[in-house]
């Protein structure tokens, strides 16, 4: 029944206004203007109006059903495949839910919408867009003819609290020791490079390690699609991608806004993430005095970034031979961390190893931090730490530099 009273009210706006020049509170008040009028003879509750009015306003101005689901802050993930399957992450655990859209058409409108709203445009020409809603959410859409089960779309949910360290650590992904550690990596100014699987946390562990940049830096963010909350930086400039647009002109990609960014006097550098020929002008950046640079990748561990960052470089130069990049990549980086999202979905640090450089063909590593399953781990649940390893810490040479005398 309910569905039914949303459809007469928002039918009875979209006649009876002219809600395109109205702002949104003119809206708000004539739909409550009209649920009164429309629903005289039906018993409500105070919160059953605010509902009513709520859901006729999101069909019209908002995202339809998509905005109760993103008002709920326990929810980290929507994915919607086609109008009639919608599933969610909640509390870490997949689940579907009992809504659907209430046609194709209602969907698509709803995409053109968030992908109007920053600038984009989807289509049977461009039918793979990323994006993002207002609050900074990470927005995917896949339209037919690519996807065969209707319009695709996946929101990764966007904070509302930036992540803290202090997060981190009560969260158990790492512990106050190695929270001292990042710091003074930071500080002065290590390379720190951040790998994992999907929906390992990377963009969330590099939010938190950001806090501890110095706030007098200039930083220059590049992603591509705005998600990084950096907090207290005055001097913080955000690039973000562009698809091309239906002329197939206008394209900007990550490798353009590195070449750009060096021409803006970065002190840092922070790419969100590296997925292709970027990965060379990345490097390079880090090469050529831009130290305290900052960025992420996907791989399954430290050793398997270093092989994806390889064959990254080389898309980008063909000619280069191997060796050659294996040198730039170990000079380039200094640190390198690996998250990893576990068997009872919870997220855990599980090395940190710093590049010692290129030796006998090979790129070499020194693990520093591994995690470490104690006796209470389970199928179900596990348990353990972030562990020092007994090699020592070799490329303390940023830290003397910085005036640091103490041990690491």
């Amino acid at each position: 029944m309910k569905k039914e009273w949303v459809e007469k009210i928002r039918s009875s706006v979209l006649t009876n206004a002219d809600f395109a020049g109205m702002s949104d509170d003119e809206l708000d008040r004539f739909i409550v203007g009209e649920v009164e009028r429309l629903l005289v003879d039906v018993q409500l509750t105070i919160g059953e109006k605010a509902e009513l009015v709520d859901q006729v306003f999101s069909s019209i101005r908002g995202f339809g059903l998509l905005d109760s689901i993103l008002k709920d802050d326990d929810i980290t993930e929507v994915m919607i495949n086609g109008p009639k399957e919608i599933f969610i992450e909640k509390s870490g655990r997949l689940m579907k839910l009992d809504e659907k859209f209430e046609s194709e058409e209602k969907l698509v409108d709803i995409i053109r919408k968030i992908v109007g709203l920053a600038g984009r445009e989807v289509s049977e020409a461009n039918p793979i867009v990323d994006t993002r809603l207002p609050d900074g959410s990470r927005v995917n859409v896949v339209m037919p003819p690519i996807s065969l089960k209707g319009p695709i779309v996946t929101i990764r949910k966007f904070s509302k609290n930036p992540m803290t360290i202090e997060k981190l650590l009560e969260y158990g992904s790492i512990t106050q020791e190695v929270a001292d550690f990042l710091e003074l990596l930071v500080r002065a100014k290590y390379n720190i490079f951040i790998c994992g699987g999907t929906g390992s946390g990377k963009t969330t562990f590099l939010n938190a390690v950001t806090n501890y940049i110095p706030k007098d830096e200039r930083i220059i963010t590049i992603e591509d699609s705005a998600e990084l909350q950096i907090a207290g930086i005055e001097n913080l400039v955000s690039l973000e991608t562009r698809n091309a647009n239906t002329a197939g002109v206008g394209r900007i990609t990550i490798q353009d806004l590195i070449k750009s960014a060096l021409r803006m006097r970065p002190e840092r550098i922070v790419v969100g993430e590296v997925r292709g020929a970027e990965a060379l002008d990345m490097l390079q950046a880090m090469n050529t005095g831009h130290d305290g640079s900052l960025s992420t990748g996907h791989a399954n561990s430290n050793k398997d970034m270093l092989s994806r960052l390889e064959t990254m470089v080389l898309q980008g130069a063909e000619g280069l031979p191997l060796p050659a990049v294996r040198q730039q990549i170990a000079s380039a980086l200094d640190i390198m961390i690996h998250l990893s999202r576990l068997r009872d979905k919870s997220r855990k640090t599980m090395e940190i190893s710093e590049v010692l450089g290129y030796e006998n063909g090979e790129i070499r590593l020194n693990p520093l931090y591994e995690f470490i399953e104690d006796e209470k781990s389970s199928l179900e649940k596990v348990s353990g730490s972030l562990r020092r390893t007994e090699n020592l810490f070799q490329n303390d040479y940023k830290l003397r530099l910085m005036g640091y005398k103490g041990m690491v």
